[in-house]
């Protein structure tokens, strides 16, 4: 069968010769021909702290959370739900980097799309995982599908989680289905069973006008409802918090504020993946110097809306300074998370909002030490959002142990969030070393039809 074929035939060789086809695949597979010394080394690391928060999990259950974890009767969400919040905000990058930029037309979103569908498929199974793990019974996870009451946020979220699963499974699969018989028809010195995968999964795929008319209209269908499933789950998750009757998340603004949070972590996880895959697997040809310009443009636009969100969440009721609200909020200003709250601040709001402005931060490097910076700081601003909420309880604390006044993880809950995090970036890179990571059939596409913004971008 030609290779061509695997390109849509609605497509004209007018800027893009079959020869420049065939050596852009071979840049693009060639990751998943040979796995290097260290890319097994980078595997086997993420594997033994995966394994190690199996253990970890192992003990916490048949030892009891009362031993292993500091989770008490006051702060009953430790960092397993920052974690599981975090997870969530960054499996949004399917959403804000493919579905809105393939929405709008904007063409350089080719080689990020299948990035960060990857990525938002990895993030939201370790946010499935992270339900379970801060289940007090997980043996009874299923009565939550049998006996869940619908009033309950609680059920909300876990049929909008397992809802967007499914879509982002189907996003991704459905788009790789190309790539797949590229792949059994290019690569021939892989192991009979990768080959023979590749031919099951691509479903008799023959790059026919007929399926790819079938495959463009599934994906665009997926894409379109993509963006409500997306923004639905990030803003149940936020009414997990703002339904309660606690006043520090007693707020109306909780929904646009994760949103606007998730869109801001969803710029700076796609800065690092481009990154990495660009220097690891020598993709400079295709994740180019304009894909960090367009990111970092993203990034100060989506910081200066995080922004304006945080404004509404902290100055309104810090101008009234009322009851509960005071002291939670003099806790964070001036009290004893101070420090670490205008840290994250600082790292987390301004450092995005404004270095990126300069030309010269939008270099890969510079960019790539920014989003770093946000990622870090975006995890412990959902730390800052759950556990001091939890420190100041609605009846006066006494009568028990000191244990019970102030929450410290324990090395278990550490040890089980790290591998949640090696979790996802591990299945990440499984994904890149079976699958090509970016879509061969996409990037082609986009040259087919000269598009001058992906094309001559200086």
């Amino acid at each position: 069968m030609s290779e061509e074929k695997n390109i849509p035939e609605s497509t004209k060789y007018e800027t893009f010769t079959q020869e420049e086809y065939m050596i852009m695949k071979d840049d693009l597979l060639r990751p998943i021909e040979k796995i290097g010394k260290a890319g097994k080394i980078w595997i086997a690391f993420l594997t033994a702290v995966f394994l190690a928060g199996v253990v970890a999990y192992y003990l916490q259950e048949s030892r009891g959370k009362y031993i292993t974890t500091g989770l008490r009767d006051y702060t009953m969400w430790g960092i397993y739900i920052s974690n599981f919040l975090f997870l969530v905000a960054l499996s949004l990058s399917s959403v804000f980097m493919s579905a809105i930029l393939k929405l709008t037309n904007f063409e350089w979103y080719r080689p990020l799309s299948r990035i960060a569908d990857v990525i938002s498929l990895s993030s939201i199974t370790m946010a499935g995982i992270c339900i379970m793990i801060s289940m007090g019974r997980p043996d009874r996870l299923h009565h939550l599908f049998i006996y869940g009451r619908i009033q309950s946020p609680i059920v909300w979220d876990i049929i909008v989680v397992a809802t967007y699963f499914v879509t982002c499974v189907l996003v991704l699969f459905i788009a790789l289905i190309p790539s797949l018989s590229t792949c059994k028809n290019h690569l021939k010195n892989l192991p009979k069973w990768q080959l023979k995968m590749y031919d099951i999964l691509s479903f008799g795929w023959h790059g026919t006008a007929e399926q790819w008319k079938i495959l463009k209209k599934t994906v665009l269908i997926l894409t379109v409802l993509l963006i409500p499933l997306g923004i639905a789950l990030r803003t149940v998750s936020a009414w997990l918090f703002s339904t309660t009757l606690r006043p520090e998340w007693d707020s109306t603004n909780f929904g646009a504020y994760f949103v606007s949070g998730s869109a801001l972590l969803t710029v700076a996880v796609m800065i690092i993946a481009i990154s990495s895959f660009r220097k690891l697997y020598h993709l400079e040809k295709y994740l180019t110097e304009m894909h960090f310009d367009k990111l970092g443009q993203a990034m100060v636009l989506m910081g200066l809306i995080y922004a304006y969100f945080n404004i509404n969440e902290y100055l309104v009721p810090a101008y009234k300074m009322s009851g509960l609200h005071a002291n939670h909020l003099l806790d964070l200003f001036v009290g004893n998370n101070a420090f670490f709250y205008w840290s994250v601040v600082f790292f987390g709001i301004l450092v995005p909002s404004v270095l990126p402005m300069f030309k010269k931060m939008r270099k890969p490097l510079p960019l790539t030490i920014i989003a770093l910076a946000v990622l870090i700081a975006g995890w412990f601003k959902f730390y800052l959002i759950v556990i001091p909420g939890l420190s100041h309880p609605l009846l006066p604390i006494q009568d028990v142990p000191a244990s019970w006044k102030h929450y410290t993880p324990s090395l278990i809950e550490m040890t089980i969030v790290a591998a949640t995090i090696a979790g996802t970036m591990l299945i990440t890179t499984l994904f890149s070393r079976f699958f090509p990571i970016i879509s061969v059939w996409e990037v082609a596409e986009g040259k087919l039809e000269g598009k001058e913004e992906i094309i001559n971008y200086k």
